[in-house]
């Protein structure tokens, strides 16, 4: 318990700064997500070409290594001066971003073929037909694989804590681990955070399936 009282600001920032790269990223991931979705559907061919090539390379790079490009490579061309933080969003941002194209591209196969159909014949656009026909349908299929993502981001942000952001895994952790504490207590009240964290997300996801549930 000391470890956690003696040093309980350092823990309380530490703590934020985990949920506001976790939040920050998932508002990214989903956006983009959603956005590149609707590309690898799109009768456009380079727009399924593009959204094609988004999931391959990114689900298929290790997390790591984006890391790795995103702060030593990405600064020296576009965002000179950029904080760890942002970075770090970024990259989490566009890594988790592939895995939510899939679930929603998943989700709108779910929605038969003639509501499209039908959208289209009382002339709706693609994105009209999309964005209020097939996506409002696809939600309650997405939602628990979104679920599951959004706790795989939040274990992901412990990465971020090896390029200099405040988290609970690399700045609480290692910050205590400096100081010469026992690994195994510090390392059970980081787990204990992440607990929180992660059912927090799974809470809300479940009352989201209750509140969008259809009876069946």
């Amino acid at each position: 318990m000391n470890v956690l009282l003696d040093y309980l600001p350092e823990f309380r920032d530490a703590f934020l700064g985990t949920l506001a790269i976790t939040a920050v990223s998932a508002v990214i991931a989903l956006v983009l997500g959603v956005l590149i979705a609707g590309f690898r559907v799109s009768p456009i061919p380079p727009l399924r070409a593009f959204g094609t090539a988004w999931v391959t390379l990114l689900r298929n790079t290790p997390l790591t290594l984006l890391f790795l490009i995103a702060f030593f490579v990405v600064p020296e061309i576009l965002f000179k001066g950029a904080s760890p933080f942002v970075l770090g969003m970024l990259s989490l941002g566009f890594y988790t971003s592939s895995f939510v194209c899939e679930a929603v591209r998943s989700g709108i196969s779910t929605v038969p073929v003639g509501q499209a159909e039908a959208a289209r014949s009382i002339g709706l656009t693609f994105i009209q037909t999309l964005r209020l026909i097939v996506l409002p349908q696809a939600t309650r299929t997405v939602l628990p694989p979104l679920s599951s993502i959004f706790i795989a981001l939040t274990k992901n942000s412990a990465v971020a804590g090896a390029f200099s952001v405040n988290e609970l895994f690399g700045g609480y952790a290692k910050f205590l681990g400096e100081k010469g504490y026992a690994i195994a207590a510090i390392f059970l009240w980081v787990a204990l955070a992440y607990l929180v964290i992660t059912f927090a997300i799974s809470g809300f996801f479940r009352l989201l399936e209750r509140r969008m549930g259809v009876a069946r």
